[in-house]
């Protein structure tokens, strides 16, 4: 199953990225590299989370 991410850079600085097939799995970060980070963190918690 692929997934698509979606990145947005902020006015004030930053980014915020997540996961459209996901709601609600969403997360940000400084630069490009830490948000996509994060978001990888965010996604494997939510799936996680189904499977309880």
């Amino acid at each position: 199953m692929k997934l698509h991410v979606v990145l947005e850079a902020q006015e004030e600085g930053g980014y915020t990225v997540y996961i459209p097939e996901l709601p609600g799995c969403i997360s940000q970060g400084e630069t490009k590299a830490e948000a996509l980070c994060n978001v990888h963190e965010a996604q494997s918690l939510y799936l996680s989370e189904l499977l309880l």
